[in-house]
C-alpha cells in the first residue's frame, strides 16, 4: 500500500441503509487477517453470488497486508448488507489513509515498520 509515513493507520466506519447497519475497521499493520461476520440472507443480489463479498475481502487482505474487521450488525435485504459493508469499507480505508500532521514522516508503528 506504498509509504506509510505520517498517516493514520487506524481507521473505522459505521454506515446504515434503511433496516442494515455495517461496522468495518482495518489496521494498515503489515499483516494479513480477516474477520468476516455477515449472514447474507440471499445467496444471490440479482446475478451476483454473495459468497464474492467475502472473498473480495479476503484476496485484498492478503494482498494489500491489513487486518479487517467486517461486521454486519443487521439487515433483512441482501442488497442493503453488501451495499453498508462496501461503504463502510471506503470510509475506513479513506480515514486509515489519511495524513496525521502529528505523524508526519513517522511510521505509525512502535517497531518502526510496518
Amino acid at each position: 500500500m506504498g509509504d506509510k509515513r505520517g498517516i493514520f493507520r487506524y481507521g473505522h466506519a459505521y454506515v446504515p441503509l434503511d433496516e442494515a447497519l455495517s461496522r468495518v475497521v482495518i489496521d494498515l499493520s503489515g499483516r494479513p487477517g480477516l474477520v468476516f461476520e455477515c449472514d447474507f440472507t440471499r445467496a444471490l443480489i440479482g446475478r451476483f453470488e454473495t459468497e464474492l463479498v467475502s472473498e473480495f475481502f479476503r484476496g485484498f487482505v492478503n494482498h494489500a497486508a491489513v487486518t479487517l474487521h467486517i461486521d454486519n450488525i443487521r439487515g433483512d435485504n441482501a442488497h442493503h448488507q453488501a451495499e453498508t459493508i462496501f461503504k463502510a469499507f471506503g470510509r475506513a480505508l479513506r480515514m486509515a489513509l489519511t495524513e496525521d500532521e502529528r505523524q508526519l514522516g513517522v511510521i505509525p508503528s512502535t517497531k518502526g515498520s510496518l
